[in-house]
């Protein structure tokens, strides 16, 4: 009997692939890639390291699908809303369901395996919303939650003797004990994420990206861009990012396109990077430029050089007094 295993590289799914694995089901990993995904900081694009890694462990074939275009649609537009901030976690959960059952399909798997946990999760872990999705994505009664399994009505697989009910697991609700219990038993000690992890649930990170929708702005480069640095929205089509430290700055250098402006300090000067995208009048430079001088050590100067350029383009100085912090607040995303 094959299965597939939803794998993110946190906890939950790794004990749920490990435990069905360890009944003798052969699994076939499947993991999305989406640039909100913080499970594995350490990757870029999303979580697939983290799910290659477990899958590496398990010795697992791992099949990853990116599904970055599709799901910025879904951000744009949830047909089952938002939770607290800009996560829309049902229709995330119907688009990877979807994406599964054409690996199930094709990798001649009978049913799939998460690892949910019913009522762990405020949004898509409730019973009823559990059933929508299944529904949606027209996997009804074909995926198996070994960790929650007991206190589930049985499903197909289980039904059909698939896989044994009586080895599957009753944890359910809030609390991570069983989970940690159960992780101590497998000796699985290095999770990235234990409980999860997506940006949108980020209050700040919900700010930028309300913002960049409000201006009709948002595309997948510029949620690359929605990472990093202290943002500025200077006027409407007008954005300043400003790095935090010398990570980011390298970051915004090479994050810039055609069209943007680089600011920055003179070399002796400890200062950030900014990039301005939208915006190219000399009083929007300037503007940009006294902010990128506000976080500059000035050691007692009242102004800052502060050099700008555009990519490829001719480097020009301007002398920068730091705006004051209340015209920096207003402005700040």
């Amino acid at each position: 009997m094959k299965a597939i295993a939803l794998i993110s590289g946190g906890l939950d799914s790794t004990l749920a692939a490990k435990l069905t694995k360890d009944l003798g089901i052969e699994l076939v990993a499947f993991n999305t890639i989406s640039p909100f995904c913080l499970c594995n900081q350490r990757s870029s694009s999303g979580c697939v390291h983290g799910a290659g890694k477990v899958a590496k462990e398990l010795g697992i074939k791992l099949i990853s699908v990116n599904v970055s275009e599709e799901f910025i649609e879904i951000v744009r537009k949830p047909k089952h809303g938002y939770g607290s901030n800009m996560n829309p976690c049902i229709d995330c959960r119907i688009l990877l369901f979807k994406k599964a059952k054409i690996a199930m399909e094709q990798e001649g798997a009978s049913f799939v395996i998460t690892g949910e946990v019913l009522g762990q999760r405020p949004m898509s872990q409730k019973l009823k919303t559990m059933q929508l999705i299944e529904r949606e994505s027209e996997l009804e009664g074909f995926v198996v939650r070994p960790l929650s399994a007991q206190v589930l009505e049985p499903t197909i697989p289980e039904k059909n003797g698939w896989i044994p009910r009586d080895k599957l697991l009753a944890i359910n609700g809030r609390s991570r004990k069983g989970q940690f219990a159960l992780a101590k038993e497998f000796a699985i000690f290095d999770y990235p994420c234990p409980s999860g992890g997506c940006l949108l649930t980020d209050p700040e990170f919900s700010r930028r990206l309300k913002d960049v929708m409000l201006h009709d702005e948002l595309t997948l480069d510029g949620v690359i861009l929605l990472k990093l640095g202290r943002h500025f929205r200077l006027s409407k089509g007008v954005k300043l990012v400003v790095g935090r430290n010398e990570s980011e700055n390298g970051l915004l250098e090479s994050a810039g396109r055609e069209g943007d402006w680089l600011l920055y300090p003179k070399d002796d000067l400890a200062g950030p990077t900014a990039l301005l995208r939208g915006g190219s009048t000399q009083d929007l430079i300037d503007l940009s430029g006294r902010i990128t001088a506000h976080y500059c050590d000035l050691n007692g100067s009242v102004y800052a050089d502060i050099f700008y350029r555009r990519a490829g383009g001719q480097e020009s100085c301007l002398k920068a007094s730091p705006v004051d912090e209340g015209l920096l607040k207003s402005l700040r995303i």
